[in-house]
């Protein structure tokens, strides 16, 4: 069973920047693709970023490409994504998955955070 934490939520301002970390735990965390999902208030939950297990692979949304940055340190069984240039649109809540192979489809994912709020104000 894989355990999934994310942190690092918050309240900053558009322009600004922040980096949203999980943590997993349960099965090996280096045999896992990992990215980001996030759902705005009254929306579907949508695919921000992945990262293959050996980090060669990383995909973008097309919404965050350029300002958004997936990494992970397999050591530390932890994924980050750092945000910069934050804008409003990006308000949300972040949720961490894993699945077997990187993929930007939700229906691959086999393990899911329990999410972080990001706000970005005006």
């Amino acid at each position: 069973q894989i355990q999934v934490v994310e942190s690092g939520g918050g309240l900053v301002q558009a322009g600004g920047s922040l980096t949203l970390s999980c943590r997993t735990s349960g099965r090996g965390f280096s045999n896992l693709a990992m990215g980001w999902f996030r759902q705005a208030p009254g929306t579907g939950r949508e695919f921000v970023a992945a990262i293959s297990r050996n980090s060669i692979t990383r995909t973008y949304a097309d919404s965050v490409k350029g300002r958004f940055t997936i990494s992970r340190d397999n050591a530390k069984s932890t994924m980050y994504l750092q945000m910069n240039s934050l804008k409003s649109e990006d308000t949300a809540d972040y949720y961490c998955a894993a699945s077997p192979y990187i993929s930007a489809n939700i229906n691959d994912v086999i393990a899911w955070g329990q999410g972080t709020q990001v706000t970005v104000s005006w």
